[in-house]
C-alpha cells in the first residue's frame, strides 16, 4: 500500500507541475494586451503604458514571471485581478460554491439515473429494454452541452415556462450568502419560497452538466454487471436458492461497482469543463463564468490561479478515488 501511495502522488507532482506550465504558457498566447484593456479608450501615453506594466511585472521576461507565479502559488498567493484589483483566492472561493452546488447536483443526477439504467440494461441484455436504454445512453453522450441547454431552455422555459432561464434565485428574494450553497442558504432565510425558488432554478443546469456523466456511467454500470454476471459465485448464489434481489444487490452489484466509482471519479473533470459552458449560458455566476469574464478582460492572475485550482481540485478527486479503488481492489495496488 505504501508503494502504491508514493506512486499515486509522485504522479501528482508531474502532474500539477504539469499543469502549471500549460496554464501559464496557454494565457500569454491568447491575442491582446491586458494593459490596453484596463486603459479602456483613455489616451494614454507610451510611459504610462510602460510604467503600470513594469508594476504589474509584464516588463519581466516570461520565465521569470512563471518563476514567481509557481513560488507564489505555491505559498498560497495567487496574485491579485488586474481587473478588479481584489485577491484571486478570494474571488475563487467567493465563486467556487456556486460551481460545487451545481457539479454535486449534476453528478447526484448522473449516478441516480446512471446506476440503476445501466443495471437494468444488463438485466434486459438483448431486449429492447437494453436497447431504449443503451441508445438513449448514446445520444446523451453524443450531445454538445451547448445543443443540449439551449434546447432545454427553450422547452421548458419558453415554451412551457416551468423554470427560469438564468441566475440562482429570483430578484425577489434577498438570501444572505451564508454558506455559498443556494439551496441551504435559501433554506436557512425567512423568505417564503426562496428554497423553491432556488431549486427551479438549479434544475435545469444540473439536467444539462449531467447527461453527458449519466450516459458514460449507465454504460459502464451495464458493462460491469454483465461482466460480473457470468462469474462462477454468481451462479452459485442463484444455485442456491438465493432471491434475485441479495444475487445483484449482494453479490453482483457491489463487485461492478468498483469500476463504475473510477469513473464517477474521472468524470469530475468533465463536471469543471462542462461547467464553463453551462454556466455562461444559464449565467451562473460560477467559476466558469468567472474564468470566461477573465479571458476577456486578459486577466492573467486571474486565468492562472483559476485555472490551477480547478485542475489542483480535479487532481485530488482522482487521487482520492485512486486510493479509495486500492482499498477495495486490492490489485489495483499493483497496477503501475
Amino acid at each position: 500500500m505504501v508503494l502504491f501511495l508514493a506512486r499515486r502522488l509522485s504522479l501528482v507532482l508531474v502532474t500539477f507541475f504539469g499543469i502549471t506550465v500549460f496554464a501559464f504558457t496557454l494565457i500569454h498566447l491568447i491575442p491582446g494586451d491586458p494593459v490596453l484593456l484596463m486603459f479602456g479608450d483613455r489616451d494614454v501615453s507610451p510611459q504610462q503604458m510602460a510604467e503600470l506594466r513594469a508594476q504589474l511585472g509584464l516588463d519581466r521576461p516570461l520565465v521569470v514571471q512563471y518563476g514567481f507565479y509557481v513560488w507564489r502559488a505555491l505559498h498560497g498567493d495567487l496574485g491579485s485581478s488586474l481587473a478588479t484589483h481584489d485577491s484571486v483566492m478570494g474571488e475563487f472561493l467567493t465563486y467556487f460554491p456556486a460551481t460545487i452546488e451545481l457539479a454535486v447536483s449534476a453528478m447526484l443526477l448522473a449516478v441516480l439515473l446512471g446506476v440503476p439504467a445501466g443495471i437494468i440494461a444488463a438485466l434486459r441484455r438483448g431486449r429492447t429494454t437494453d436497447y431504449s436504454v443503451m441508445g438513449l445512453a448514446l445520444t446523451g453522450y453524443s450531445m454538445p452541452i451547448f445543443w443540449w441547454a439551449i434546447l432545454l431552455i427553450l422547452l421548458f422555459s419558453v415554451t412551457l415556462g416551468l423554470t427560469p432561464v438564468s441566475g440562482r434565485v429570483d430578484i425577489a428574494y434577498d438570501i444572505e450568502p451564508v454558506t455559498g450553497f443556494m439551496l441551504v442558504d435559501s433554506l436557512m432565510s425567512d423568505e417564503s419560497g426562496a428554497f423553491r425558488s432556488a431549486l427551479s432554478h438549479l434544475i435545469l443546469p444540473a439536467v444539462a452538466l449531467g447527461t453527458i456523466p449519466l450516459a458514460v456511467i449507465a454504460r459502464m454500470t451495464r458493462s460491469a454487471m454483465l461482466e460480473v454476471l457470468n462469474e462462477d459465485y454468481v451462479r452459485t448464489a442463484r444455485a442456491k436458492g438465493l432471491s434475485p434481489v441479495r444475487v445483484i444487490g449482494l453479490h453482483a452489484l457491489r463487485n461492478a461497482l468498483i469500476p463504475v466509482i473510477t469513473v464517477i471519479g474521472l468524470q469530475v473533470g468533465s463536471l469543471f469543463g462542462g461547467a464553463v459552458l453551462t454556466e455562461t449560458i444559464f449565467a451562473w455566476p460560477g467559476v466558469g463564468s468567472w474564468l470566461i469574464h477573465g479571458i476577456q478582460r486578459r486577466d492573467y492572475p486571474v486565468l492562472q490561479g483559476g485555472i490551477l485550482m480547478v485542475a489542483a481540485i480535479v487532481i485530488l478527486v482522482n487521487l482520492t478515488v485512486d486510493i479509495l479503488a486500492g482499498m477495495v481492489n486490492p490489485r489495483m495496488r499493483h497496477r503501475r
